[in-house]
């Protein structure tokens, strides 16, 4: 039955193919007995000198179309019928918000992207993309923030999408300043009115809260209310570090910088909102709290599969009365026996 599996297809009465067994006996029985003589010779001696007899293979072929004939008629008495399983996934229950400095510190090379260096945006992006592909049921969004938040993509399953608009995440599309508070009080808006098991903020900065209306940590106390989880990652090496720029002929030069954050103040408010500080002080740091943080918010999945079947005994059905057609008209016509 292997053919029929590989096309998908099942029997409703597999039993009933049991009937196949039948025909290579009856095909046996029917070469053992032979068919009726039209015409019987006291002796076959006189038409041996007519000339060579020609061989048929009319009777065989007869005979062989009415087994193909009966054969699909029994397929067709077995109902077969192809499936297709449909998979239906239901979202975790977990909400991701996602929020991610773009203020212009985060062009500083400190990190490595295969044996190259690279600066903070882009080592942030490339490992927030991997966080991503790792929780396909999730529903997540992203809030870039600079002088203040924007939103960068609304809480989604399409994660093709929210990756599209991840590769949009650059620095300088807001005016150069790091408004903390107000990233947190954007993402936790973005949050506050789902039902998810879950409800989570990961804020990622190399900087000092310096911008915007509300203070870091009376956003973080609003995210706690809304029972908003915050995990803040410090990005980054806290001291001096390799800026970029460019000199008069045109060639990228680096200058070592002053870049500092403010450690205790990312303390202070993921503890106010029941999550937990990280230090992301290079790639394999900053991909394994990406990994800790995947772990310590997983939910189960539900899964449902059903399968749609459609009948196929009718093409069966008309394949083998066609078949049978077939014979009787031949043996009607071209190979009509004598009565």
């Amino acid at each position: 039955m292997n053919f029929f599996s590989d096309w998908g297809i099942t029997f409703a009465n597999p039993w009933l193919l049991l009937l196949l067994l039948l025909i290579p006996v009856l095909a046996y029985l029917q070469g053992q007995l032979g068919g009726v003589p039209a015409v019987i010779f006291s002796s076959v001696g006189p038409l041996k000198t007519l000339g060579k007899v020609a061989e048929s293979k009319a009777g065989d072929f007869l005979a062989g179309l009415m087994f193909l004939a009966l054969a699909l008629l029994i397929i067709a008495l077995a109902r077969p019928q192809q499936g297709k399983t449909i998979s239906h996934v239901e979202a975790s229950g977990i909400d991701i918000m996602i929020c991610i400095d773009v203020s212009g510190s985060m062009l500083t090379e400190d990190y490595n992207i295969g044996g190259q260096r690279a600066n903070r945006i882009d080592t942030v992006k490339e490992v927030t993309r991997k966080f991503i592909e790792g929780r396909p049921n999730d529903r997540i969004g992203v809030v870039a923030f600079g002088g203040r938040p924007y939103l960068v993509s609304p809480l989604t399953l399409d994660h093709d999408w929210l990756f599209q608009n991840l590769e949009r995440v650059r620095v300088g599309l807001v005016e150069d300043s790091t408004a903390i508070g107000s990233a947190i009080a954007a993402g936790s808006n973005r949050l506050k009115d789902k039902k998810a098991k879950s409800k989570v903020i990961i804020l990622l900065t190399d900087g000092d809260n310096n911008a915007g209306k509300i203070s870091p940590e009376t956003a973080a106390e609003a995210a706690k209310t809304l029972g908003v989880k915050l995990y803040a990652i410090g990005a980054g090496t806290n001291g001096t570090a390799p800026y970029p720029f460019t000199d008069p002929y045109g060639r990228k030069v680096y200058q070592m910088m002053n870049v500092q954050f403010n450690e205790e103040g990312l303390k202070k408010v993921s503890q106010i909102a029941n999550g937990k500080y990280y230090r992301a002080a290079d790639t394999q740091s900053l991909e394994n709290i990406y990994s800790e943080i995947d772990k310590l918010e997983k939910s189960k999945v539900e899964l449902t599969k059903y399968t749609n079947y459609r009948d196929l005994f009718p093409w069966f059905t008309g394949a083998g009365l066609a078949v049978l057609g077939l014979n009787v008209l031949l043996a009607q016509t071209l190979w009509r026996k004598l009565p």
